[in-house]
């Protein structure tokens, strides 16, 4: 016998609210009649459309040039590649960010090499740098954690010193802004992340920018086998047969497709981050005062006003500690709590050189770079997306303090 109620029944059914999943696309018809209209088009792949995102993107950055490519992860390749960085070299980055900002180091058979943690923003500390660099040191890749800006005064302070290149993993920090500045904008190749979980969406997908034609124009050849200048032209009316291959090249070309995308959302860009502000101050509001909770100090200086020197954050992450020895449980456990009780939450990050590959191959152990460790024990990264409403939001705090309360020592 089953157990589904009779149409005719008057006994309540209990709603069970919906899920909420750490993070949603936002896809409207816009996009979709641009998609429809590519593929109607002649396009499809490296087009004339890639071309006009490309122009676009450099326009709201505020940079000379755009380079659209596969992936953050090929952006910050193209990036070390331009430069020849190669085996031998080192290049300084933080533990605390996603494998590919040291995997593309390791392309190219060169050494990541990590430096600790600022407490307060969870980004490279500039002031423990310079101890690494040594003579085989050609660039530095900070790492704009969650949307919020580098120190990079410090940073080009200390490159230029040492003569080393910087390339910017801008991959949570599309609309980010230091010192009246969009990052992106400096100059150095700086790369984003179009991703479906970052704040605007190409399926995949990134952006090298940089002010620098000679560098751009070999980013475009690096990113599509190293052919000749125009190379996607070459199957058009203004195209020829004839390509030369310059440089040892990769197949990390955008496609006029995923252009489609990235100019809907790019005119919708200031919006959504406009929304992640709003819920990230309700977040905050809310959870700033609760003992078992911690917030990092650089929300409290933001929201506070303490930061008025051009700096804008363009909160891709909200990030709660679970602060110690006030819980039951541990971190394992209470994001197991949230999912039961209806919320998604992910980790930034597991830190780099505590993973298998790193420990194993560069003898890093636990407690090499303990600011990283310590914050790592205790993230979470709550829900931030334009496409969740209110009324989610208000649930999700009120899930995080139940669960808090329910726990609490």
């Amino acid at each position: 016998m089953n157990n589904i109620l009779p149409v005719n029944s008057t006994t309540p059914e209990k709603i069970v609210p919906s899920f909420i999943p750490y993070c949603q696309h936002s896809i409207e018809q816009e996009e979709i009649q641009e998609v429809v209209l590519t593929l109607k088009s002649a396009w499809l792949t490296s087009g004339p459309k890639t071309r006009s995102f490309e122009k676009n993107f450099a326009d709201y950055i505020g940079c000379e040039h755009a380079v659209a490519v596969s992936s953050c992860t090929a952006a910050l390749h193209l990036g070390l590649s331009v430069y020849g960085i190669g085996a031998g070299d080192e290049v300084i980055t933080t533990p605390l960010t996603f494998c590919a900002t040291a995997e593309v180091i390791e392309y190219q058979q060169a050494k990541p090499v990590f430096v600790d943690i600022e407490p307060e923003t969870f980004n490279i500390d500039p002031n423990l740098i310079e101890e690494k660099i040594s003579s085989r040191t050609k660039a530095i890749i900070p790492v704009h954690y969650g949307g919020i800006p580098c120190d990079m005064s410090a940073i080009y302070d200390i490159a230029d010193k040492h003569d080393l290149k910087v390339i910017e993993d801008a991959a949570h920090a599309l609309g980010s802004i230091y010192q009246n500045k969009k990052i992106g904008s400096f100059g150095n190749p700086t790369a984003f992340s179009f991703y479906p979980t970052k704040n605007m969406t190409t399926v995949e997908g990134g952006v090298v920018t940089t002010n620098d034609a000679e560098i751009a124009e070999k980013l475009r050849v690096l990113s599509l086998h190293g052919i000749s200048k125009d190379a996607w032209k070459r199957y058009s009316s203004e195209g020829q047969w004839y390509y030369e291959v310059h440089h040892l090249g990769y197949k990390y070309n955008f496609t006029d497709l995923q252009a489609a995308l990235g100019i809907q959302q790019l005119k919708k860009l200031d919006n959504f981050n406009s929304i992640r502000e709003d819920y990230a101050k309700v977040y905050f509001d809310a959870l700033k005062d609760v003992p078992e909770l911690q917030l990092p100090q650089l929300y409290h200086d933001y929201f506070a006003g303490l930061r008025k020197d051009g700096f804008k954050n363009s909160w891709h992450l909200f990030v709660v500690m679970l602060a110690p020895n006030r819980l039951k449980i541990d971190r394992a456990q209470f994001i197991q709590e949230l999912k039961t009780r209806g919320v998604g939450t992910s980790v930034h990050f597991i830190p780099l050189h505590v993973q298998p590959y790193y420990a194993k191959k560069y003898s890093y152990k636990e407690g090499d770079f303990p600011v990283a460790e310590t914050v790592f024990s205790k993230i979470i990264s709550l829900p931030l997306y334009p496409k969740l409403t209110a009324d989610e939001i208000e649930r999700i705090i009120s899930i995080v303090k139940e669960l808090v309360e329910d726990f609490h020592i």
